[in-house]
């Protein structure tokens, strides 16, 4: 295309933010005005990243939609481009801020200008992230990333939010710390942060091992993969609704994201051997996080634990490095985003009539809620991997992919599955089943148009995927093909 259309996506949240800037007037007009602002500043940059997907050919593994321009004395590029690894993740990221301002269209009622201009901040530096292809920028877009989810979780969350925003900053900062200095090791090897040139100069194997530790240090918190994934349930906890919402779908992605565009093709001597540790953690994490959510008394904290699980799935597909486990690692990333911001909004709704998440609390739901009821048990249905939902392509195929080349490890992983169907299965039961005993409970209402037009999307696209997956696998294929290809070759040069 001959107009710059990525960078337009990238930044055109920035003009939101300069439009809300400008707003003057009472608090309730200037709030108001924020929110339609930022709605419809998303719902544009949403329209926009889908001329990506239309213009985009997955037939071709190399990127496209490439800008470049020199940087900071030409040592390093304003160097954008997508390629089947990161297109389904930016439009994820733009499918689903339109439907995070709207759910917080009643939810937030204090400073509400800054709350938009903070989620629209955020999209800017998610989208980004995805699309850098020079290593400073993605580690700019990477980094800026926490200042929005920081503020978002500090001013808007919970009574402990200071504490657990604190904790989140903390944590993905000591990670991302060891990053940028295998960023300069690598300038200092190549010469170069063009992150394509990167791909194909093969690095020494001892500095492919301790950079891949430096990646693995800020990626596997981010993810979060056990045992550094505890800031993870405090800060969904604290979130409000649509933070937990972006946390879970799409600032989680940005690990695993980055084990496919930088371990495997950069280090893959040391993806290599690092895998059993990769694949140790994954199972640790899948069996250990179901079972600490099967006694959790919080609604918020039970999905948080079940996203660390899921993410699990993810390590150990991409691990596998087939084509199995990378589409299956892939897929789950995306369906995981769908399904895991619609528990969280699903929990919203309730918390906003009720101003509770303890799972006590409720019981009997259908009696009151029956539309309401039908799209939970949707949701928990696709949650748990049942075949005919998006979360059951996903899983099958990053257990399949690691089945070939450790079905010990594909073994004790589908313990998680069945793990999982339990704590979902037992909330949904408690939540929804049964008998409306509390009276509290009695004029809770249904859901409202609003809530309907957040949730609806999300459940077309958890069956429709889930029946029909072959678009999503068909847009990264080639992609993945050239990384496992690359893999492999990498490894053979090596082995006698």
């Amino acid at each position: 295309m001959s107009w710059p259309i990525l960078s337009v996506v990238t930044f055109l949240p920035l003009a939101g933010v300069l439009f809300i800037l400008l707003l003057r007037g009472g608090d309730e007009h200037a709030a108001r005005n924020a929110r339609w602002v930022a709605l419809w500043t998303t719902l544009i940059t949403f329209a926009t990243s889908l001329l990506l997907l239309w213009h985009f050919d997955p037939s071709l593994a190399e990127f496209q939609f490439v800008e470049k321009q020199p940087w900071l004395g030409g040592a390093t590029a304003y160097h954008m481009g997508l390629d089947g690894i990161s297109l389904p993740l930016v439009i994820l990221t733009t499918f689903l801020m339109p439907i995070c301002i709207i759910a917080s269209w009643r939810a937030i009622e204090k400073r509400v200008q800054e709350y938009m201009i903070a989620f629209l901040v955020l999209e800017t530096l998610m989208v980004g992230t995805f699309s850098a292809l020079d290593l400073v920028l993605f580690y700019l877009f990477f980094e800026g990333g926490l200042i929005p989810m920081f503020l978002i979780i500090g001013v808007w969350g919970g009574p402990r939010r200071v504490y657990a925003s604190f904790k989140f900053f903390l944590f993905t900062l000591l990670g991302s710390v060891l990053m940028l200095l295998a960023i300069m090791a690598m300038y200092w090897a190549a010469g170069t942060t063009d992150i394509p040139t990167l791909m194909k100069h093969g690095f020494s194997p001892e500095l492919q091992k301790w950079a891949w530790l430096a990646f693995f240090a800020s990626f596997a918190v981010k993810l979060p993969m056990w045992p550094v994934h505890t800031w993870l349930p405090d800060a969904h906890v604290e979130a409000p609704t649509a933070g937990s919402v972006i946390l879970a779908a799409i600032l989680l992605k940005m690990g695993g994201y980055g084990f496919l565009r930088f371990s495997l093709p950069m280090f893959p001597l040391a993806s290599h051997d690092f895998a059993p540790l990769v694949f140790t953690l994954s199972v640790v994490a899948i069996i250990y996080t179901s079972l600490v959510a099967l006694v959790q008394e919080d609604m918020k904290k039970l999905i948080a634990y079940s996203s660390v699980a899921h993410m699990g799935f993810v390590t150990m597909g991409i691990f596998a490095v087939n084509t199995q486990g990378v589409a299956g690692g892939m897929f789950q990333m995306l369906s995981h985003g769908i399904v895991s911001a619609a528990l969280f909004l699903c929990v919203g709704v309730v918390y906003d009539r009720m101003h509770t998440r303890e799972i006590a609390a409720y019981g009997g739901l259908v009696n009151r809620m029956p539309v309401y009821a039908v799209i939970f048990m949707v949701f928990t249905l696709a949650n748990v991997g049942l075949p005919g939902t998006s979360g059951f392509v996903g899983e099958f195929l990053s257990l399949l992919g690691t089945f070939k080349v450790n079905p010990w490890v594909a073994g004790l992983a589908t313990l998680g599955v069945i793990l999982s169907a339990a704590y979902a299965l037992w909330l949904c039961r408690k939540i929804i089943f049964g008998k409306l005993e509390k009276p509290e409970l009695a004029g809770i209402r249904d859901l409202d148009y609003r809530e309907i037009i957040c949730l609806a999307p999300l459940v077309v696209l958890t069956i429709i995927f889930g029946v029909y997956p072959k678009p999503v696998l068909d847009l990264s294929a080639a992609s993945v093909a050239q990384l496992v290809e690359n893999y492999a070759r990498a490894l053979q040069a090596v082995t006698p």
